[in-house]
């Protein structure tokens, strides 16, 4: 998608790959190769100039041994809050004040939780007609166990060789570590909730530890 498009929302996300990338003193071709992308292409993710793939998006955060808590930008509070609880300061997440990481084709993630927790990604997924989260030969893996709950369209899930169909009230859990693929079915967007438990345990992750 251009960003010359009018409904281009850029990720937003560019910045910190970047800044990991460098801090770990990692070429922006090098990454690239390791990721299996066109150095073009981390260079246009990096300036928020095209959003990444879920699949990109994972590949990278993996290879730089960061979490989704980071990508997401923030950090858990631990402070005690003392003056009167606002936006962002209690347990409350408001739909206007949730943090939001645009992807390719569409795909639009919303954190639910006020602030990043590195042990489960809590999440509305958006999934826009025709948007899927890779294509048919590049299935994603990672680390943890995820469950996903359908609100509104109808979902395509492909876990391993098996392929389900998820309507409204629908609901799924698998592991993570299996090939796996999500995509939106029919001429309605997908809506729905999806929590992620474990994302760390992915060992690519620890592989690619602090330098």
């Amino acid at each position: 998608m251009a960003a010359t498009d009018r409904t281009f929302e850029p990720s937003k996300v560019g910045s910190r790959l970047r800044l990991e990338r460098e801090r770990r003193k990692i070429s922006l071709r090098e990454l690239a190769r390791r990721v299996g992308v066109s150095p073009s292409l981390v260079s246009q993710i990096e300036l928020d100039r095209v959003n990444p793939s879920v699949s990109t998006l994972y590949a990278l955060v993996t290879e730089l041994g960061m979490t989704m808590s980071d990508v997401f930008g923030d950090t858990q509070q631990t402070t005690r809050v003392v003056r009167a609880p606002r936006d962002g300061d209690g347990p409350v997440t408001r739909p206007g004040a949730r943090r939001v990481i645009n992807l390719a084709s569409g795909v639009r993630w919303e954190r639910l939780t006020p602030h990043s927790d590195p042990d489960v990604e809590f999440l509305h997924v958006v999934y826009p007609v025709g948007a899927e989260s890779c294509p048919e030969d590049a299935l994603v893996t990672h680390g943890g166990r995820e469950y996903g709950y359908v609100s509104s369209g109808t979902l395509g899930v492909r876990v391993g060789f098996d392929e389900y169909e998820l309507g409204p009230g629908a609901s799924i859990a698998f592991d993570s570590s299996s090939p796996h693929r999500l995509w939106a079915i029919g001429d309605e967007p997908v809506h729905a909730i999806w929590v992620v438990i474990g994302r760390e345990a992915d060992p690519r992750a620890a592989a690619a530890g602090p330098s």
